[in-house]
Order: structure tokens, then sequence, then C-alpha cells
């Protein structure tokens, strides 16, 4: 498994970059309305996950992780014109979580910490733009949850260990991804039998 792991890492990082071309396209055109607060999360929660992987030892599965924290990033620039939604207590308190997780890294120099309190925060982001997506499933691209989930299970066959330090991150982004396109074609579905 080892001598594939090259392969993987790179696939997720190849599936990483393709699943957010559609969504910067629908956000351009105006289909997809990116939740600003929740990109917001997400980029600086990419960078603590990319710099805590880095620091458990990760290698090729830091691919997909890498390319996310700059994809991140861009969704939030564009999200900051063409997308809704703004900074609450709430997001705050997201925020805060993933700084705890940076000093909890620092202080303990356990990055499973560090990767504990991103998932933590991220299902926050998660949360917020949840209302938004179930009242108008449109407003987010399924394709690129849907292909997000693939770079996730890519990413943790790249880990090429059983070492849940490095499995635990890639792992939750394939899940958390699934089921968020789930969600988002379910709902779509019931406008449609409802419409």
């Amino acid at each position: 498994m080892l001598e594939a792991t090259p392969i993987l890492g790179l696939l997720a990082g190849l599936v990483g970059v393709a699943d957010t071309l559609p969504y910067v396209r629908d956000t351009v055109r105006g289909r997809t309305r990116p939740h600003r607060g929740t990109w917001l999360i997400w980029g600086v929660l990419g960078i603590v996950a990319c710099v805590s992987q880095r620091a458990a030892g990760a290698s090729w599965s830091l691919v997909l992780t890498a390319s996310q924290a700059v994809l991140t990033g861009v969704v939030f620039l564009l999200a900051v014109r063409h997308g809704e939604g703004g900074v609450t207590a709430f997001e705050l308190s997201a925020m805060a979580v993933a700084c705890a997780g940076v000093a909890g890294w620092v202080l303990a120099r356990e990055p499973l910490v560090a990767v504990a309190c991103v998932i933590a925060a991220d299902l926050s982001a998660a949360a917020m733009m949840t209302p938004k997506t179930y009242r108008d499933p449109h407003s987010e691209t399924l394709a690129m949850y849907a292909l997000a989930s693939v770079g996730g299970a890519l990413a943790a066959g790249a880990v090429g260990a059983l070492d849940v330090r490095l499995l635990l991150y890639p792992v939750y982004y394939c899940l958390a991804n699934g089921a968020m396109a789930l969600l988002i074609f379910v709902w779509r579905w019931d406008e449609y039998r409802a419409g």
C-alpha cells in the first residue's frame, strides 16, 4: 500500500482542485451563494489542519489538505462579494474553537488536539450554512461536496498506515462532505417532488 500513497495523495489533491472549480464557477455566475462566515472559518481551519497534519508526520495525504487551505481562501474572497451571511456570535465561537486547537497544539505539542478542535469548529461552520442550504438547496454546488468526499477517501488512502493522528482529518473530511452532498441531494429531491 505504501507505494500507492503518492498516487493517492496526488489524486486527492487533483480532486480537491476539481471539486472547487464548479463551486467557483457557480459562485461567479450567481447560482451558488457561499455563506461568508462558513468559508472564513473553513479557510482558517484549512491552514490549521494542514499545519497540524504536517506536524503529525503526514506526507502525501497533505496534498489535499494544502490544496483546500488555499482554495477555501479563494472561495471566501469570492463569498465577500457574491455570498451571504456574516460573522455572528456563533461563528466567532467556532473561530475560538479553532484558535483553541492551535493553542492546544502549541502548548501540548500534540497535533491530535489541534485536529480534534478543527473538526469541532468545522462541524460548527457546516451547521451555520445548513439552514440556508435547507431553505434553498440550489444555493450550494452538489458536485463540490460529492467530489470532496471522494478526495477525503483518497487522502485517507494516502496516509498509508493505521495512524489515528493522520487518518482522523481525511476520514472526517470524506464523511462530512459526503453527508452534505447527501443532504443537498435529498433536499433538492424533496423540492422537486413538492413542486
